[in-house]
């Protein structure tokens, strides 16, 4: 038996369904192996009151701190946010939160490896924690925690130093793999371990009555991501100004929801583009499955999920270069990889209007995606890990 405690600040609650969705359906699959006992620590930043009471911390400081999710045991434990710090705290306050709760855990569950699933803050917290308790640590990237918290000038020496010291590194994609050893941190300990995707729940669908129920004729582009700069979805949007006729809809909520509003005024795109806000993770189906093209003009990805379910409905998708695309568009039916500029993007969707690919040719694209195979790795890799820190000791 195997005793993993995965660590993982990016988790679902009741406030935000939504939130790392997949990282608690790869934990599911993990823990439903006969093999493997599992507990997870989803840690909640909060800020000094009076600032918990605000909005956006009230509904997260009314979460159990000790619950069962989905068969899942759970804790929730509170550490300090300092807002305006850029998070280089957060590790630390984690290990503060943590680690008391972990040496009374400990009595009935001496675990035997951490998983942290996100770099930042989990990794480096991960890695004091390991170092507290003697056990091997397993940090994964998944891409923003690379690309910008291993990158910013208050993070990224302990993103870096993290990765120096883990046990075991895992990375979504080889492009992330890549980011990573020029980071600084070491090749030989980094495998790629990449999502996967229900096949069942995503799957193609009678195009035209989905489009129907939806009130949409004419051609359908979908976008699914944050409402953030980096997501690219303005690129999308004046990429649909040149497509007459063409409807965007545009999955996600975030910061950036006001200015694209006036984005979609000012072009007078209001009956084309519509936001939905945060659309719940088991909704998404019928989107995928209804779109003509998934479109998203990202800055930077280790591997977007996204990408992967469209391909799975049977939908092509329009994006670019960045991080793993290339390993997912690996052929000419899954679509296209573009420079990031409405002109791009315009002419790309319009191709694949003009000429789609078949759902299934589309939709082979992603059999290489599996959660069994996600499992399967994962065990693999942190069994290594104890395995090789026994032998070690």
């Amino acid at each position: 038996m195997l005793r993993v405690l995965t660590l993982a600040s990016l988790f679902p609650d009741a406030a935000r369904p939504n939130l790392g969705v997949f990282v608690e359906r790869q934990t599911l699959g993990l823990a439903a192996r006969a093999d493997i006992d599992l507990r997870v620590v989803a840690p909640l930043g909060m800020p000094f009151w009076p600032l918990s009471r605000i909005a956006r911390y009230s509904a997260l400081a009314d979460l159990p701190r000790h619950e069962d999710w989905k068969g899942l045991p759970l804790w929730r434990p509170r550490f300090l946010n300092l807002p305006g710090t850029g998070g280089r705290f957060h590790a630390r306050g984690i290990v503060r939160a943590v680690a008391p709760l972990l040496a009374d855990m400990r009595r009935d569950f001496p675990f035997d490896v951490i998983d942290a699933e996100f770099f930042f803050p989990d990794g480096p917290a991960a890695v004091a924690l390991g170092r507290r308790f003697g056990v091997p640590v397993s940090i994964k990237a998944r891409g923003a925690d690379i690309h910008h918290w291993g990158r910013s000038p208050a993070t990224g020496g302990q993103v870096l130093e993290a990765g120096r010291t883990a046990d075991g590194l895992l990375a979504v994609s080889d492009a992330l793999r890549r980011d990573m050893i020029a980071l600084g941190m070491p090749g030989e300990r980094i495998a790629v371990h990449r999502t996967g995707v229900d096949a069942e729940r995503f799957a193609p669908g009678d195009r035209a009555a989905l489009k129907a129920m939806l009130g949409i004729a004419g051609p359908l582009v979908l976008s699914v991501g944050a409402l953030i700069p980096r997501k690219g979805h303005g690129v999308v949007i004046d990429a649909i100004a040149r497509l007459p006729g063409t409807t965007l809809l545009i999955a996600g909520e975030g910061p950036e929801r006001t200015a694209l509003e006036a984005r979609i005024a000012a072009a007078g795109l209001q009956d084309s583009v519509l936001l939905l806000g945060s659309v719940a993770h088991a909704d998404l189906p019928r989107l995928f499955a209804a779109a003509d093209v998934m479109a998203l003009a990202s800055e930077s990805e280790g591997l977007a999920n996204a990408w992967v379910e469209a391909l799975s409905s049977g939908t092509p998708i329009v994006v670019t270069a960045a991080g793993g695309a290339a390993e997912t568009v690996d052929r000419p039916a899954a679509g296209r990889i573009v420079p990031r500029t409405p002109e791009a993007f315009a002419q790309a969707i319009a191709d694949l209007l003009l000429a789609p690919p078949p759902a299934e040719a589309v939709r082979a694209a992603a059999t290489r995606f599996s959660w069994q195979a996600n499992t399967d790795q994962l065990h693999a890799h942190l069994a290594r890990l104890v395995e090789g820190r026994q032998s070690s000791g």
